[in-house]
């Protein structure tokens, strides 16, 4: 009688990432890949009157210039939220604090984007002489007062009006002021806060042109982005 050879079965190596992972690390990498490439030219040569940006109507720079438009729009954006967390926070828990920057708020809020550009335009250009990324910090600058606003006032009105048992509950588990306001406050007003950075997202587009084609002092200063690109192609139709 033959002898059985125990049957032997192969051991497969199962390995600790899978196609997904794959490709959110080529995303990634391409997406790290495009701003690198696309934030090169946020540090140009800058030296007004004879070194400046050219705006090219040639649809083939829209990919670029859309690009750097959206930068733009969500460095605006993750500034709009720090900002956003600290000023809320420092309205809703002191009420010395409150009777002087919620007031400041309204009125910051009801100056237009170009009553900023006028001031700020001239001193980021001096601050960063030589280079682009002052009238880029411009750009940003602007964006920022046309989002940051009523998001502050949503985080206000939120914490002021956290739900009872929410606060019962972390008096409760004796939290820090730093874990009651990660753990408690921010998560409760998280609705508010993302529906109103979506619309104020959405409003800076409209600002785009006043951003991207700025003028001041009876200069023009323009940096390349689907604002420029629209004011350039206005131009464009008006003179022809």
């Amino acid at each position: 009688m033959a002898r059985r050879l125990p049957f032997i079965r192969p051991i497969l190596v199962k390995l600790p990432y899978g196609w997904a992972d794959i490709a959110f690390l080529l995303g990634l990498f391409l997406l790290l890949y495009g701003l690198e490439k696309v934030g090169r030219g946020f540090f140009d040569a800058f030296n007004p009157p004879g070194i400046t940006p050219t705006i090219s109507l040639d649809p083939a720079n829209l990919p670029y210039y859309a690009s750097r438009s959206t930068i733009r729009m969500f460095i605006a954006l993750g500034v709009s939220v720090v900002f956003t967390l600290a000023y809320g926070y420092a309205c809703a828990k002191s009420r010395q604090a409150e009777k002087v920057l919620i007031p400041l708020l309204d009125v910051l809020q009801s100056v237009p984007v170009l009553g900023f550009l006028s001031v700020t335009v001239t001193f980021f250009i001096a601050l960063f002489r030589g280079n682009l990324f002052g009238l880029e910090v411009a750009s940003i600058f602007a964006i920022f007062t046309a989002q940051a606003w009523n998001m502050t006032f949503s985080f206000y009105h939120s914490l002021i009006t956290l739900p009872r048992d929410l606060d019962e509950a972390a008096s409760v588990f004796r939290l820090s002021k730093w874990r009651r306001f990660v753990s408690v406050e921010v998560p409760a007003s998280m609705i508010g806060l993302v529906w109103n950075a979506m619309m104020s997202f959405g409003g800076g587009w409209f600002f785009l042109a006043a951003s991207e084609a700025i003028s001041v002092l009876e200069r023009n200063y323009t940096l390349p982005g689907i604002g420029s690109y629209e004011a350039a192609a206005r131009s464009s139709l008006w003179w022809s």
